[in-house]
């Protein structure tokens, strides 16, 4: 009996000799909880590093989304340039035009005029042949007088003073003008004042 309860002994000396070798020691769980800590320091840096990398690529798409709004406004503002531009020198001589009107008008009222004398008659060929040179002289510039007798009423190139029933007229057609109207290129200077019929 004594024999085995020093075996018994022995064995449990044994494992206790090798709990103390597996249980940590200080120095060993310290080592440990700084692992540990160094872990979860190199993760919120990781974190950290991971929000300012988020944070960085969208000013980044901030400022290309501005980079390409800036760049289309200037586009837009080159090409209103440039339509302007064009516009301008396609137009230019809409004033010149739009003040030589009024002596347009002068001139035909003149020229309706009944000339009873060879002198008269002659400065009515006269003021004739002025009238047609401003009318070429407008026809080069691209004006031209806008046709209203016999055609359909176009809101766009007609002012309307008057309404009236006439015969051999279809309805809302012009039946006489009172001013004649002037179209630039594309561009209306002055409508023409009309009579419609009903």
């Amino acid at each position: 009996m004594t024999e085995e309860k020093n075996t018994l002994n022995e064995e449990v000396n044994e494992t206790i000799e090798t709990d103390e070798n597996t249980v940590p020691t200080d120095t060993e769980t310290e080592d440990s909880s700084t692992e540990v800590n160094e872990e979860i320091s190199i993760e919120d840096q990781l974190k950290s590093t991971q929000e300012k990398a988020e944070e960085l690529e969208a000013k980044l798409a901030e400022a290309e989304n501005r980079y390409y709004r800036l760049q289309a406004d200037f586009e837009n503002s080159r090409r209103r340039a440039r339509l302007d531009l064009e516009a301008s020198e396609k137009y230019r001589a809409q004033s010149l035009i739009s003040n030589l009107l009024p002596a347009m008008d002068n001139f035909e009222r003149a020229l309706q005029m009944e000339a009873d004398t060879e002198q008269a008659k002659s400065i009515l060929q006269g003021m004739e042949m002025v009238y047609r040179g401003l009318l070429e002289a407008l026809k080069n510039e691209g004006a031209e007088q806008i046709e209203a007798v016999g055609k359909e009423f176009d809101p766009h190139i007609h002012q309307a003073i008057m309404q009236v029933e006439v015969e051999g007229f279809d309805s809302n057609h012009v039946v006489e003008e009172f001013q004649k109207g002037y179209i630039l290129k594309d561009r209306v200077i002055r409508p023409s004042m009309v009579k419609v019929n009903q």
